[in-house]
């Protein structure tokens, strides 16, 4: 479905994509993970057609994204970070107004646009103006109209930015629904267990480019541990403590209010913290996460 190659994006004298390769097979979930200024939106906009790659290649159901834009954005679904719904139409006609873009008769455009609202679960809403909806409302509002001209690819853009974890969960639950109907999925996200629940295949990026790749369980078996031992030690001062932990577990990182202990068996590391003699404030066992690999692979410093 998406097929990149060396795929190079400049502004200037900066690179924001740096040769990246990508494949997305049909029907699955793809994400790009990856701090700010990783290349993951610059990315999203090449696989949009909306921004010209720099060079490399990129193909899109099999045409040329430098050639044919126009033919491969009506095939597409968008979802930006920010929802850009009209504000002074209602639920319904925000749908059937955009699905004119894409020419759809006027009553083929009503009849889906009210299938989609009752697959997002706003058909009840149909009447209403959109600004008095609720940050989940719209989003899901905003996911609707960008399957109004039966997309075989979607593009979601941090799809559950703000929401709450009701209005989230019920998200990932629809577009789940559209995975099953066959539908190709490419999502950014900054929520690690967005990406665990949705995805298939991910990339992490940093600085532009792909440092990473595989299922989220592939990636936590190749760059985490199966569980993660957090132990913290009150108001002490924990590099001191570093030392006394070595040895346990593969990997040991002091953070400012904890040590985690990156380990197979997080019970037995904690049996060990106890038989050296050391009094821990608190101890938690965990499983290791796509955070933990997120962290270890792009840093924990922040980057604007």
């Amino acid at each position: 479905m998406i097929a990149a190659t060396a795929l190079v994006k400049q502004f200037g004298d900066f690179t924001a994509v740096d040769g990246i390769d990508v494949r997305v097979r049909a029907g699955e979930a793809f994400g790009f993970l990856g701090p700010n200024g990783a290349g993951k939106s610059s990315t999203m906009r090449m696989i949009g057609c909306v921004s010209r790659p720099t060079g490399g290649a990129l193909r899109i159901l099999g045409l040329d994204a430098a050639k044919d834009g126009a033919a491969i954005r009506a095939r597409l679904g968008v979802c930006p970070q920010q929802d850009s719904l009209d504000l002074e139409l209602t639920v319904l006609e925000n749908l059937t107004v955009y699905a004119r873009y894409f020419n759809i008769p006027r009553k083929v455009a009503r009849a889906r646009a009210m299938e989609l609202l009752d697959f997002v679960q706003l058909a009840d809403r149909a009447g209403d103006k959109v600004e008095p909806l609720s940050g989940g409302m719209k989003r899901r509002l905003t996911i609707a109209r960008a399957l109004v001209n039966e997309p075989e690819i979607v593009l979601l853009d941090e799809p559950t930015t703000g929401l709450d974890p009701q209005a989230r969960h019920l998200v990932w639950e629809r577009l789940f629904r559209l995975k099953q109907r066959g539908v190709t999925l490419v999502l950014t996200t900054h929520y690690m267990d967005e990406a665990e629940q949705l995805c298939d295949r991910l990339v992490v990026m940093d600085a532009g480019r792909i440092v990473a790749e595989g299922s989220p369980r592939e990636l936590i078996d190749r760059h985490s541990t199966r569980e993660v031992l957090e132990v913290r030690f009150g108001n002490d001062p924990l590099d001191g403590f570093a030392d006394k932990l070595d040895g346990i577990g593969e990997r040991v990182e002091v953070l400012p209010d904890r040590i985690l202990v990156y380990t197979g068996d997080g019970d037995a590391a904690a049996a060990q913290v106890h038989g050296r003699g050391l009094t821990p404030s608190s101890v938690l066992v965990r499983r290791g996460s796509l955070e933990d690999v997120f962290l270890q692979l792009t840093g924990r410093t922040l980057v604007d």
